[in-house]
């Protein structure tokens, strides 16, 4: 396996893992249980796709996996119910970009469409394969994505920041 080439798509990874699970350690050990997967089933790949999509989709999939296995992990939450982590520089100041707020409150399947498609710039037919789910279901969800952020972004520029995040749908 050629290294040079999955290390030109660490930062891509590293994004979408942060926008994926809001929390920098938690992108951090996401890429790198992607990286070690990769390595582990190189042979898997085909030249002819993307290697960036595989490696995304590889990322997916762990995620999804994480996700589904917080049951059996002596009763943490799962990691879109965690606390925030207290070292955030972010929480620290009070304050959180809108954009990201709302983001974070969108449902798993919306919000992972969006990312790829809006900030990775994958074609729906790309986010597809990657999301292993039919073009279709990109561009509902895509919608639906908009749709919620938009009412979202906007809920929250005339609320007032007294009023706890959560409770803002």
């Amino acid at each position: 396996m050629g290294v040079e080439q999955i290390l030109a798509h660490i930062p891509a990874l590293r994004r979408y893992a942060r926008l994926l699970t809001g929390d920098a350690s938690r992108a951090d050990d996401l890429v790198q249980d992607t990286l070690e997967r990769a390595c582990l089933k190189w042979s898997l790949w085909q030249p002819g796709p993307a290697l960036r999509s595989w490696l995304l989709s590889l990322m997916h999939n762990l995620y999804l996996n994480q996700r589904r296995d917080w049951r059996h992990d002596d009763g943490h939450l799962p990691l879109d119910e965690a606390p925030e982590p207290q070292h955030e520089p972010m929480t620290q100041t009070g304050e959180r970009m809108d954009m990201q707020q709302a983001l974070a409150l969108l449902p798993l399947p919306l919000r992972e469409v969006l990312l790829l498609v809006t900030v990775e710039e994958y074609s729906y037919a790309e986010a597809a394969r990657i999301l292993d789910v039919p073009v279709g279901t990109v561009m509902s969800r895509l919608h639906r994505a908009r749709e919620q952020l938009r009412g979202r972004v906007t809920a929250l520029a005339t609320t007032q920041r007294t009023v706890p995040l959560h409770l803002v749908k």
